[in-house]
């Protein structure tokens, strides 16, 4: 299944703007175009899950396609809510839209991050942080290829050693997430 934003499953229809939460200086939320939200730089609400197995967290290297960030590697997860949907519900259903994956996830922490991503735009997220745990040896994956390219597992002391020496391979938000692995409540 496709992204909630389908207009419609006739081939060739176009795809209506994702509405997501914007959050306004007083802390309200209200409606914002997706794409009008990366432009501006606008705080918005965001999802990002890490599905974990032992010390070993999955990564993913984004579809080349993506409308940012392609070919980059990040966290097991990231997405926004739609309007209207709890973020929870969001991770659960971004995880399994991407990597055919359902788990249990714990919320674990919110925080804000802000970073200039590839194509001129900007996140500006107050983010939903989430941890599953699975058996990798049992694991397994459907990667939807328009949004994921490949997976690994890499242990945080990998995955930060990586980001010193390669920071180019990986998405703004994740060394941003390394950098403050404390702050994620994992």
């Amino acid at each position: 299944m496709r992204q909630a934003h389908a207009a419609s499953r006739v081939p060739g229809a176009a795809l209506a703007p994702l509405i997501i939460p914007g959050i306004a200086e007083d802390g309200s939320l209200y409606p914002l175009e997706k794409m009008e939200a990366h432009r501006s730089g606008a705080l918005h609400l965001a999802v990002s899950v890490f599905i974990m197995s032992d010390d070993a967290l999955l990564v993913q290297q984004r579809a080349a396609g993506k409308y940012h960030c392609g070919g980059l590697w990040a966290n097991t997860c990231c997405s926004h809510p739609a309007w209207g949907e709890a973020p929870a519900d969001s991770a659960h259903r971004r995880l399994y839209e991407e990597l055919g994956l359902n788990a249990r996830l714990r919320a674990c922490n919110v925080l804000d991050y802000a970073a200039d991503v590839t194509n001129g735009l900007r996140e500006h997220e107050r983010v939903h942080i989430f941890r599953g745990e699975v058996d990798r040896e049992t694991l397994r994956l459907a990667l939807n290829p328009d949004e994921v390219s490949a997976v690994r597992w890499m242990t945080r002391a990998e995955l930060q050693q990586a980001a010193r020496t390669s920071p180019e391979q990986f998405a703004p938000w994740f060394r941003i997430y390394l950098e403050r692995w404390n702050e994620l409540g994992l």
